[in-house]
């Protein structure tokens, strides 16, 4: 078995986990006292801020920065974006409705409706940039810039998932939920394309 699989197993089986956790309120205390601690640093800037920083995987900042990829990538990875996308969106809300686990009731900074786990805007910014970053590690060969990069997608993926709480609308194991299941699937979506790619690179070079 493949390095990979391993540790998408060990992914889903920690979701698995944090779900059990989530819904037998053994996070209730940890929950509640990590949001208090975020909201408590709300002030005007910040409030711009994060609004700002969630938007980048709203709907319509989700659209424009699916149909900006679509211009620049390539065939192979334009298959992985679009099926992450449809994988992805699909888990989120079999699993929400399915869940059904209520949004905080707190002071709210923007407008959400729908049920909270796992987070949809955080599993919707690990498909958009994860596959940046994967892009990044397979074509960029400067290690400076690589890292550089990396560590850029990175924190917009951490910073989205932090706006969510901070505006209120999901509790910190939300945003862990979306992390433990959208990472192993843009795993698995990006692996498996790459070795159908791969497969039908060598049967055409093998018929040559």
């Amino acid at each position: 078995m493949k390095k990979r699989y391993i540790f998408i197993c060990i992914l889903f089986f920690l979701f698995i986990i944090n779900t059990i956790l989530v819904f037998t309120n053994s996070y209730k205390v940890i929950d509640e006292n990590v949001y208090n601690y975020i909201v408590s640093f709300r002030n005007n800037n910040l409030d711009t801020f994060f609004k700002l920083i969630t938007n980048l995987a709203s709907p319509i900042g989700v659209i424009v920065s699916i149909f900006i990829l679509l211009i620049f990538l390539e065939k192979e990875n334009i298959y992985k974006l679009i099926i992450s996308v449809i994988t992805i969106v699909s888990t989120n809300q079999l699993l929400k409705h399915t869940l059904r686990r209520i949004r905080p009731d707190h002071i709210r900074l923007v407008n959400e409706k729908g049920f909270a786990y796992p987070s949809g805007h955080t599993m919707i910014s690990i498909v958009l940039y994860g596959i940046l970053i994967y892009i990044v590690y397979k074509n960029i060969k400067n290690k400076i810039l690589k890292t550089i990069l990396i560590i850029f997608l990175s924190m917009i993926i951490i910073l989205i998932g932090i706006s969510r709480v901070y505006l209120g609308v999901h509790y910190p194991t939300d945003i862990l939920g979306a992390y433990l299941i959208a990472i192993p699937i843009l795993i698995l979506v990006c692996g498996l394309l790459e070795d159908h790619f791969r497969g039908n690179k060598n049967d055409k070079n093998s018929s040559v």
